[in-house]
């Protein structure tokens, strides 16, 4: 059961104070207040359809006038549905503040400026308003039945509870009431439907809030934000998200071309000027000594520097492309690695990036935590797709969960809406697959 408070008729459906709350009243209001806002739509939109309705059930089954009937109703429909629809849509807006605490918000489309023929144009071809004539259709038809039907519980209800009182008030000899499902004479034979209707009582708020609640997110998915707009918002999220990794490779690429072109040379010249201090100082002295360790240990701080600078851009992947970074990648790993790659040409800078620091953390994982004697990096295009695979014959059993780094990898693939999966059961072998969209266009020849 639900313990906080709902906030929308489904919610309070759960709800174990829903008996003692408002929420079956504001159902019970949402439901009485639908038969006459239906009575819009039907009495133009329906009116074809009824009329069918009732010919097929008085058994008149000529063809003629069932074709012409069901044209008509569709016709009606095309025609004055969005000029209908659309106000009831906004009379529908409201009256949900009656059963959904939750922001409505407006229109999912907005009808752009300029002359009537223009925004009528525009009116009949928005999707939000053909969502506002299905919406309307179901008004007209599905929700009054259910409505009545609602209502309609609550009177049989109420006459099963009262049949004991109904029968006392007959005259002496003056017969049985008829209830639901057959006829009551004494009030003994009444005591069955006054069971049946304390039982429906008690069921009713819930049926009330149930139909009800379904109705209202019928609603608010036809007729609120959840369109248009909110198709919007996913697509510049979604470029944000790229805008953002583009000043990031960006903003690394800057730091790496820093690195190389001035720290490193400096460093670089640093350590030429300590060797040939070195040189002009006698072999054994003190002097000497201090030198040599310092000339030392600049030598080991250039080689760590040239580490960094690889890690952040390697330099043969900007000028040889991502296969030749990836043999240099296989022979500087402590374990064999073959190399298959095979591409029509070089993928963007952002892609190539991408599938090299995947192949640089993945091989870096079956170095430290799989124990393996061996793997192969398969890289290839197909149908604008960039697959790389990355299988070892370790012991399996990777995991994302407990810090290798897989996390990490699948996050840098999603930025560029790309996929990566890891099969990896345990005593192997480990494979993990990334798929990053390269559209044909996008390979270069260089």
């Amino acid at each position: 059961m639900r313990t906080g408070k709902p906030q929308a008729l489904l919610e309070a459906v759960t709800w174990r104070r829903l008996l003692i709350s408002r929420w079956p009243w504001r159902a019970a209001g949402y439901l009485i207040t639908t038969i006459p806002v239906a009575m819009l739509p039907a009495a133009v939109l329906a009116v074809p359809w009824m009329v069918l309705a009732i010919r097929l059930a008085a058994g008149d089954h000529r063809l003629d006038a069932i074709v012409l009937l069901i044209l008509l109703g569709g016709l009606l429909i095309v025609t004055l549905g969005p000029l209908i629809a659309t106000p009831v849509a906004a009379l529908e807006r409201r009256r949900l503040r009656m059963v959904d605490d939750r922001p409505i918000g407006a229109r999912s489309h907005s009808v752009p400026s300029g002359g009537p023929v223009r925004r009528l144009r525009a009116h009949y071809a928005s999707p939000a308003t053909w969502r506002e004539v299905g919406y309307a259709c179901l008004l007209a038809t599905v929700a009054p039945v259910l409505s009545v039907t609602a209502l309609g519980a609550v009177l049989v209800a109420g006459t099963f509870v009262a049949s004991p009182l109904l029968i006392l008030a007959q005259r002496p000899g003056g017969g049985s009431v008829a209830l639901a499902f057959g006829e009551a004479a004494t009030v003994e034979q009444t005591l069955p439907y006054v069971v049946i209707g304390v039982l429906l009582l008690a069921l009713v708020p819930y049926m009330h809030t149930l139909l009800a609640g379904g109705h209202a997110t019928v609603a608010r998915t036809l007729l609120c934000e959840t369109g248009d707009r909110l198709r919007a918002k996913l697509v510049e999220v979604s470029r944000s998200r790229a805008r953002l990794a583009d000043a990031f490779e960006a903003e690394r690429r800057r730091i790496e071309r820093d690195l190389h072109d001035g720290a490193q040379q400096r460093l670089v010249s640093l350590t030429l000027q300590i060797g040939l201090a070195r040189l002009d100082l006698p072999p054994g002295s003190p002097a000497a000594e201090t030198i040599t360790a310092a000339h030392d240990q600049a030598k080991r701080l250039m080689a760590e520097l040239r580490e960094l600078v690889h890690g952040i851009q390697p330099q043969i992947l900007t000028d040889l492309g991502l296969p030749a970074a990836l043999g240099e990648l296989a022979d500087r790993s402590p374990i064999p690695v073959t190399v298959r790659a095979s591409l029509p040409g070089r993928p963007p800078a952002q892609i190539e990036n991408t599938a090299y620091f995947v192949v640089a953390e993945a091989l870096t994982n079956i170095a430290k935590h799989s124990g393996a004697t061996g793997a192969t990096v398969t890289v290839g295009h197909r149908r604008g797709v960039l697959g790389v695979e990355i299988r070892d014959d370790g012991r399996g059993g990777a995991d994302p969960d407990r810090g290798t780094g897989l996390t990490g990898l699948a996050d840098r693939v999603a930025v560029i809406d790309g996929r990566m999966s890891l099969c990896s059961p345990a005593g192997g072998p480990t494979l993990l697959h990334v798929e990053i969209p390269c559209p044909q266009k996008q390979l270069s020849s260089g």
